[in-house]
């Protein structure tokens, strides 16, 4: 028995897919499918993607990438972990697949500016170039649309560990690399279980209190920067910590990563600039479809 139903006696209503066999040819009518209308933005900035590890959250950043339309895209440095793909080179098709959205979003009108941040301090002696429609840069003023001006830098500069002692900064990398595996490892049984990304890295650092005294005189030393060169505001990533905050006449923002808190800053057509946490929202759409309940077909009724 045909599980659809009727109304009144009227004839049952039909799917989606059966109204497209029974449109005339003319109609041309394409297959139904899945629609998620794009988040439309003035501005995006990502940084500390880290193409080339296995701690990159890909998939969530293409997710991200897919959802959205902006007029400019600024990938705010450590896009490629050159250090990294030295040592042994790791490159899956997600990764591949990142370069090849952002390209075709650079093709399709975006402006898209990249700045060499350390991990991927090759690209800095091509700063000046544009490359497949991606603009090189060390650094960039953006203008708000409300006028504001903003310094974007990645904020290695800042960072007296990257700074005066390089090779302390690759000992710390290695010791963060550890870390980061075990954050895969431990996201890898998470799905054995079904349960959304969540970043064991993020909140172990968030409980160290040397790390969060780094993460404070890192802010200061960058906002200091940006008040000394007159500019409103300053944009950066680095140190994996998404934040916006104002200190003194100069307001701090930086976009977070895509390896542990997978975050985003964004300007509205206003000027308004916030931070898109896509890992929480992955969670929390990941827990309303547990919740929700397919409804019923009814049966046919009997004649």
């Amino acid at each position: 028995m045909a599980r659809v139903a009727k109304l009144d006696g009227k004839q049952p209503f039909k799917t989606a897919a059966e109204l497209v066999a029974s449109a005339p040819a003319w109609l041309d009518l394409p297959e139904p499918r899945g629609f998620r209308p794009k988040r439309k933005y003035r501005t995006v900035w990502i940084s500390d993607v880290h193409l080339g590890t296995r701690g990159c959250n890909a998939g969530l950043l293409l997710d991200f990438l897919s959802a959205i339309e902006c007029e400019t895209l600024y990938l705010v440095g450590d896009i490629v972990d050159g250090w990294r793909l030295r040592k042994g080179w790791f490159w899956p098709d997600a990764h591949n697949e990142v370069v090849r959205r952002i390209l075709k979003m650079a093709h399709r009108g975006t402006r898209v500016v990249l700045i060499a941040g350390n991990h991927d301090e090759m690209l800095r002696p091509y700063a000046g170039m544009s490359f497949g429609g991606v603009e090189l840069a060390l650094e960039t003023i953006h203008v708000t649309a409300d006028g504001r001006r903003l310094l974007v830098t990645h904020g290695d500069g800042f960072d007296g560990v990257v700074l005066y002692a390089r090779w302390l900064a690759f000992l710390g990398d290695k010791a963060y690399s550890l870390l980061l595996r075990a954050n895969v490892l431990f996201n890898l049984a998470r799905r054995q279980f079904k349960l959304p990304y969540w970043s064991l890295s993020a909140y172990l650092k968030k409980k160290v209190k040397n790390a969060v005294q780094f993460v404070c005189d890192f802010e200061e030393a960058v906002a200091h920067a940006a008040r000394d060169m007159g500019v409103d505001g300053v944009v950066c990533g680095h140190i994996h910590c998404a934040e916006i905050r104002q200190i003194g006449d100069v307001t701090y923002y930086n976009d977070g990563d895509w390896v542990e808190s997978c975050t985003a800053l964004v300007e509205d057509a206003f000027g308004a600039i916030a931070i898109v946490d896509w890992a929480e929202e992955t969670r929390r759409n990941a827990a309303l479809k547990a919740v929700l309940k397919p409804i019923p077909q009814l049966e046919e009724e009997p004649a």
